[in-house]
């Protein structure tokens, strides 16, 4: 039964995409089955894992609002495609589709539930899920959290790093008290830090003193590789296996990996 890992942050820019598709890749090079999905109607781990968001028939946004194909809702098995860079990672895409989902889900039964019970189906399949989530807390987040086992939290080292936390952490209590109890947060990750900033140094520690024991010893340096990987719709481990971004995805893999 695989592992579901959500990584969220409702703050842009602080590295959610960038660890789903180097995580996804580096447990896929442990030759750990991996699924990773595309739960933002940004669609950018769909791009940036090679697949033209543009040229997708069926994608997350059809599974989860039950578009039907043969008279019977489509399933992850209809939707997932192989990625073309790595042997173990099966992708489910995202379209910008996925924007009007939640005006499309309000008045559905169990809206909440739907991805749970889209991936309840395909479990079984993977070591790990991933879920790449949107930047906000609104009902595509909802059910991501109600999907996931736990919760991983990418936050960058730059200011204002806190900002917005307490009402995630606020939202992830709500879903454990009401919709997921056994949620738990996987941990804190620090991104886009440089040990030269002072700024840095302030932000990791104001960061371990707020989640207490729930960072990881992993810390994902400032790199230009990792920004560039996306354009070449590589993983970081394909594009530069030399880089530091290359080594600190690796370690966060097997940091992961220890509590198998």
């Amino acid at each position: 039964m695989g592992k579901i890992i959500a990584v969220c942050n409702q703050k842009g820019g602080v590295g959610k995409t960038t660890t789903s598709i180097n995580l996804s890749a580096c447990l896929c090079a442990a030759e750990r089955k991996t699924l990773l999905i595309d739960m933002d109607p940004q669609s950018n781990a769909t791009t940036g894992l090679g697949l033209d968001k543009y040229d997708i028939e069926y994608s997350i946004y059809d599974v989860i609002t039950g578009t039907e194909i043969d008279e019977r809702p489509l399933t992850l098995r209809d939707i997932r495609v192989k990625a073309s860079c790595m042997d173990y990672l099966d992708v489910a895409p995202a379209t910008p589709d996925l924007a009007g989902a939640e005006i499309e889900l309000v008045n559905e039964m169990a809206r909440e539930k739907k991805l749970r019970s889209a991936i309840h189906e395909v479990k079984d399949d993977y070591d790990y899920v991933i879920i790449d989530s949107p930047p906000s807390l609104g009902l595509l987040t909802v059910n991501i959290l109600t999907a996931a086992n736990s919760v991983l939290i990418p936050i960058q080292c730059e200011y204002y790093a806190l900002e917005g936390l307490a009402e995630l952490l606020n939202t992830i209590h709500l879903v454990q008290k009401n919709l997921n109890s056994l949620l738990v947060i996987e941990g804190a990750l620090l991104t886009m830090y440089d040990g030269r900033l002072n700024l840095s140094r302030q932000v990791a520690e104001d960061v371990k003193s707020f989640f207490s024991g729930k960072v990881f010893d992993v810390v994902v340096t400032r790199n230009v590789k990792l920004g560039e990987a996306p354009s070449f719709a590589k993983p970081i481990i394909l594009y530069d296996i030399m880089s530091s971004g290359a080594e600190n995805y690796l370690n966060l893999a097997k940091e992961i990996m220890q509590n198998e």
